[in-house]
């Protein structure tokens, strides 16, 4: 007999260390091209004033894939000496096993919290017997790995990972897998999770889902608006609806999202050299960032 998840049921295996809310955080660059670490380290300062318990550099919305390793070593460093590493994870975004190592082995050599460990995202359908070995080669290649987050974003690496590829990493790797981070979008692979994998930290990543999430005993979310409206996202923890908030997504998901995240943080900064982006992305033009700037402004 099937059975449906309730609130109370959510509540007895939520985490008593609710992971809390991560910062996605953008990178800002210079006109060059590398990372511009004093407005990095100010946009990140503002992010932990506004409600972050955490900060994650190199996501999807941190153009994570697009940043050579001098360049995130660099940045890493400044981050670590203005925070701390227990407050940083670090996104990693690589198709070969000694990348995506190199990547997670700047953190954990520098102390950081966790890493949030994409597939490999140029081979598609590689199936979850393939997944499963990639993912085992690049953990054990790894500096004694801890805090790993598990990556679902099939809507741009084009590489779901599965509910039983999860279950089988994390009683391979006990203690080493942390959880996933679901940015599908999609409530019944959510909901499926939630209920599979209730001993790890389920992160969302879609603020429309997070809210009902939280009822149902995910831990919190690394996401891409605690780069603008951090405040306004407490509620959502707390199991509380903002259909605000989701109609901003609504809009945004209209436009290329990283530029339209970083065009709304350089409207609140003040500052447009927020908003540069790295090829191939591109500027949001005028005419689309002002739409978004007063649906912020509406919020």
């Amino acid at each position: 007999m099937q059975t449906t998840t309730t609130a109370p049921a959510a509540a007895r295996r939520a985490h008593a260390d609710r992971f809390g809310l991560s910062c996605a955080s953008i990178t800002p660059f210079e006109a060059g091209g590398a990372i511009d670490v004093p407005r990095l380290v100010d946009h990140l300062r503002r992010c932990l004033d506004e409600g972050c318990s955490s900060l994650t550099l190199y996501g999807t919305t941190g153009e994570g894939a697009s940043i050579g390793l001098a360049d995130r070593e660099r940045a890493l460093d400044a981050c670590v000496e203005a925070f701390g590493a227990d407050r940083l994870l670090v996104g990693v975004m690589a198709s070969a096993v000694d990348d995506a190592a190199t990547q997670a082995n700047m953190l954990f050599d520098a102390g950081g919290r966790g890493v949030l460990l994409a597939p490999p995202f140029y081979f598609k359908d590689p199936g979850d017997e393939g997944l499963y070995a990639w993912f085992s080669r690049a953990l054990e290649a790894m500096h004694a790995p801890r805090g790993v987050f598990l990556y679902h974003l099939p809507s741009v690496t084009a590489v779901p990972l599965s509910i039983g590829l999860v279950d089988r990493l994390k009683r391979a790797f006990p203690g080493v897998i942390a959880g996933v981070k679901d940015s599908g979008g999609d409530w019944s692979y959510t909901s499926a999770l939630l209920a599979a994998h209730a001993d790890l930290h389920v992160l969302v990543g879609d603020e429309r889902l997070l809210a009902r999430a939280m009822r149902h005993g995910a831990s919190g979310a690394i996401n891409g608006f605690s780069n603008f409206c951090a405040a306004r996202l407490a509620p959502l923890l707390d199991g509380e609806e903002s259909p605000a908030i989701s109609a901003l997504v609504d809009l945004l998901l209209r436009f290329p999202v990283t530029p339209g995240v970083k065009a709304l943080v350089a409207h609140v900064r003040g500052d447009e050299r927020y908003a540069r982006v790295l090829p191939p992305l591109v500027d949001l033009p005028p005419g689309q960032s002002a739409q978004l700037v007063d649906a912020f402004r509406a919020l």
